[in-house]
């Protein structure tokens, strides 16, 4: 079970990247579709393209680099690429949070939307630091368990796709009132599917 679960995430992972990469660089790469389902105007769209692209990359890095840090039997192949692993994935998370934040005032739904995105940047950060903190504590449990939080939090997106799938294009609720309610369910779904992983210890 624990190999089909940890094989599992990393697959979902790469795809993702791909799913990401090609949606947001290749399909349409100037963002068109994705603005006009915003309830609001731009200000200035050159920044926000900049920081909406500057927040992909990041995340795309935290999606590439968290697989190789949680899943153990890769963890334990190697110490040293282990830690230079691990400190790529810290960094494209701190780097992260400014953008991040940024383009969560512009967020599809308005407000609501922007504080579900600002406490999931929030708790990103948060748990991240945290993992960093109790691994130069040489805690390497509670590094580990926070560093899982931390990993399905990038997650967040997905779990957005999926639920604005689901209510949206599956039973045609509104667009705007759907993605607000799946902004806030993407990190208390992610969360408590980090807790059962920790308790079931599949990453441990």
């Amino acid at each position: 079970m624990k190999k089909f679960i940890q094989t599992a995430i990393l697959i979902i992972s790469i795809l993702w990247v791909f799913h990401t990469f090609s949606e947001n660089f290749m399909v349409d790469p100037s963002f068109e579709k994705f603005i006009s389902r915003k309830d609001l105007i731009l200000t200035d769209k050159l920044l926000w393209t900049i920081m909406i692209r500057i927040h992909i990359v990041l995340a795309i890095f935290s999606l590439l680099t968290g697989p190789l840090g949680v899943i153990k039997r890769i963890r334990v192949k190697s110490n040293n690429f282990h830690r230079w692993n691990g400190r790529i994935y810290v960094l494209s998370i701190l780097l992260n949070f400014i953008p991040g934040v940024y383009v969560s005032f512009f967020a599809t739904g308005g407000w609501p939307s922007t504080l579900g995105f600002l406490i999931l940047n929030t708790l990103w950060l948060g748990t991240t630091i945290l993992g960093y903190w109790y691994i130069k504590k040489q805690k390497i449990i509670l590094h580990s368990q926070w560093i899982i939080r931390s990993f399905f939090l990038s997650f967040a997106n997905i779990t957005i796709y999926i639920i604005v799938a689901i209510t949206h294009h599956a039973m045609n609720f509104p667009y705007g009132n759907t993605y607000t309610i799946a902004v806030w369910l993407c990190w208390i779904l992610n969360l408590i599917i980090a807790e059962i992983i920790i308790r079931k210890k599949f990453f441990l």
